[in-house]
């Protein structure tokens, strides 16, 4: 894959390409100051935020493209508690208006490869090799029956129910997660 072009993420996992293609980057930072204004280290902490840890931007990338911004009157910088802070042009919120659906794209291209971030916390060890054993299972099931519609059928009806499950599951865990918070917040003002 030409490392000039965004990565396919067709198949399993998010690819390996780079994370923004040409003129990306610009498009993703004046979308985030045309959201709201910041400074360079705040815009750099949004995009991380905003990639869910997938993408984590440099200085060496970061201050190059709010400098080629500012050059091309789409942000303008201000002065605050010391701090330059960058605010949108007009000509600048034009420019995300005119993007808007190439803005999604990475938006949604980075919660995408986000979701994936999750495989590297160290809780989910737990369980990759029995997912992927899942998936293997699946795959050399339909394999051994030559794509039989049938089969395929069954396949998406044994994975479609155990998605079913575990997204219970979680819902049951968020629930549970929650409710011990409160509790514990309720004993600790009842102790102030």
């Amino acid at each position: 894959m030409s490392p000039r072009r965004p990565a396919d993420f067709g198949g399993i996992g998010p690819g390996t390409g780079r994370f923004f293609g040409p003129g990306e980057l610009r498009l993703a930072l004046l979308a985030l100051v045309a959201e709201q204004p910041g400074h360079g280290y705040d815009l750099m902490a949004r995009l991380e935020n905003r990639c869910d840890g997938a993408y984590r931007p440099s200085a060496g990338a970061v201050y190059p493209t709010l400098q080629q911004l500012e050059d091309e009157g789409l942000v303008r910088l201000e002065i605050d508690s010391g701090r330059k802070v960058f605010h949108p042009t007009e000509t600048g919120l034009a420019e995300v208006a005119g993007h808007g659906e190439e803005i999604d794209r990475i938006w949604a291209r980075a919660t995408e490869r986000g979701e994936w971030g999750m495989f590297r916390d160290p809780d989910a060890a737990e369980i990759i090799g029995p997912a992927l054993r899942l998936f293997k299972t699946a795959v050399s099931t339909i394999v051994h029956a030559h794509g039989d519609p049938a089969v395929v059928d069954q396949v998406r009806d044994v994975l479609a129910a155990a998605t079913r499950d575990l997204q219970q599951l979680k819902t049951d865990v968020k629930r549970l997660h929650h409710h011990h918070h409160q509790q514990r917040r309720q004993r600790g003002r009842r102790t102030e």
